[in-house]
């Protein structure tokens, strides 16, 4: 019998596999380089779109959501501090992406191991 993080993340490749490509294989990826990032995340659905958390009882940490635009984006459990500088007191919290180079799999791989240390 499968456990509940494994019915878990099957849940949440369904969900990405409901995407037309391309859309579907840069989330499949943006799944991917989360996990790597972070193996300690689990994956489930939240709100109806893949989201990741310390454990299948705990708040969700991270999101990700395919609509008008592909976004990943990180939810008020995640200690948010200011930017500073131009941005001053904004605390940057969603990403949106068409595509995942090597540059944004690189800050994807940051953005989810600063919030699941």
């Amino acid at each position: 019998m499968p456990s509940k993080d494994e019915k878990n993340l099957a849940q949440v490749l369904e969900k990405i596999s409901q995407d037309e490509e391309p859309r579907q294989s840069i989330m499949r990826r943006a799944h991917e380089i989360i996990l790597a990032a972070a193996p300690n995340l689990k994956p489930r659905i939240w709100y109806g779109m893949p989201a990741y958390a310390l454990s299948a009882s705990t708040p969700v940490l991270v999101t990700l959501r395919s609509d008008a635009r592909l976004n990943l984006a990180l939810t008020e459990k995640v200690d948010l501090r200011p930017s500073g500088g131009a941005d001053g007191s904004l605390m940057p919290a969603a990403w949106y992406f068409e595509d995942i180079d090597d540059t944004a799999e690189k800050r994807i791989s940051e953005i989810v191991r600063s919030v699941a240390a």
